[in-house]
């Protein structure tokens, strides 16, 4: 996670951090993940530039990104959470515009397939947004069954207070860090 430590925050917040978590441990092939708020900024990710080797609890086994980082392969886009989230921002923004052109309603999720991997964008509610980098080989039925239920589990719970206590969070943590 990129504040590592839940230490002082609502229960609501370390709940949203336990389920993205459990969203990457159990998802075989996840690279990162971000929760993006409507305005862009960035309100929690997995931590592609952790200098460990993340494991899954489930066995031991190293998840995607250690697996990629380990093969000398970036974690994420460019390995950073925040060019994560400024993707998921940007693909959201353009889809939600492209939907209103059409006259089709709202976008529920967005996917987008490359080469050697995938990009999943799903609505969470006020705009919110929550991305997945994938890797190539990941199940795209699973990502997006457990991307539905983050969805469904943090959509109620994300209140502006609740995006303002993350993103201080985020702030506070980054901080920390650069000393």
């Amino acid at each position: 996670m990129t504040a590592p430590s839940t230490f002082g925050l609502s229960s609501e917040a370390r709940n949203l951090h336990w389920l993205l978590t459990n969203l990457v441990e159990e998802v075989p092939g996840l690279l990162s993940v971000a929760v993006v708020s409507s305005d862009g900024l960035l309100l929690l990710s997995s931590d592609p530039g952790l200098p460990h080797a993340r494991t899954s609890s489930r066995g031991g086994t190293p998840t995607a990104e250690a697996q990629a980082r380990q093969e000398g392969r970036p974690g994420g886009p460019r390995g950073s959470s925040g060019d994560l989230a400024s993707i998921v921002s940007g693909v959201g923004s353009l889809t939600i515009g492209a939907a209103k052109l059409m006259d089709f309603g709202g976008v529920k999720h967005t996917m987008v397939a490359m080469d050697e991997g995938s990009l999943f964008v799903m609505s969470i509610s006020d705009g919110s947004l929550l991305g997945v980098h994938g890797s190539a080989d990941c199940d795209m039925s699973v990502v997006a069954y457990h991307m539905a239920l983050f969805v469904g589990r943090a959509g109620h719970v994300l209140t502006p207070e609740l995006r303002s206590e993350l993103r201080k969070s985020l702030e506070a943590a980054s901080a920390g860090s650069a000393r």
